[in-house]
Order: structure tokens, then C-alpha cells, then sequence
């Protein structure tokens, strides 16, 4: 489900004040980290996570390897900080814009 810029935009504002949960470090993107990812994701919705500057991945390379793995839209790509969502059908926390 690709987003609107709308949507987008209103996520980008939800997701301003988070901070981190998952930092990508030297060892990549490995299962455990995906697993933690789509745990987190589960659990807010919207996360944001780092890569650090030890990691060998660039940060659009470790975006598309996460949305890949765990089925997530990336909202957002903000220097070593990248912004994802996945809806939680169980438990709605966010609303998007129409």
C-alpha cells in the first residue's frame, strides 16, 4: 500500500519527536535485526531507526533491505535516520489522512 504525499507528510510530523529504537551497526542487516524491526513495527506503528556510521551499509541501501524484509513503507530518509511504517491491523494506533 504505497502512501500519499499526505500521509507522508503527517507521519513525517508523528514521527519528528521519536527517537531511535534499532541501530544498524557493523554487522548489517541480519534475521535478528528484521525480526526486532517487525517487532517494533508491530508494537508503534511508526519507528525510526539509525545507521550508524560504523555500518558498511549506505543508509537508501538499508532502507530498501528493511522495507523489503519486514514489508514496511519507508516514510522518510533524514540523514543516518530513516522514519518506517506498517499498519498493525490488530491494533490501529495511527489514523492516516484520507
Amino acid at each position: 500500500m504505497p502512501l500519499s504525499s499526505a500521509q507522508k507528510k503527517y507521519l513525517k510530523g508523528l514521527g519528528h519527536s521519536l527517537t531511535s529504537v534499532i541501530h544498524i551497526g557493523k554487522e548489517g542487516i541480519t534475521e535478528k535485526l528484521i525480526a526486532s524491526i517487525s517487532k517494533a513495527l508491530s508494537d508503534h506503528e511508526l519507528i525510526k531507526v539509525t545507521v550508524l556510521e560504523n555500518s558498511e551499509l549506505e543508509r537508501n541501501e538499508a532502507a530498501k533491505k528493511v522495507a523489503s524484509g519486514t514489508g514496511a513503507e519507508t516514510v522518510q530518509i533524514l540523514g543516518r535516520k530513516i522514519l518506517f511504517y506498517k499498519p498493525n491491523p490488530e491494533k490501529k494506533r495511527i489514523i492516516l489522512p484520507d
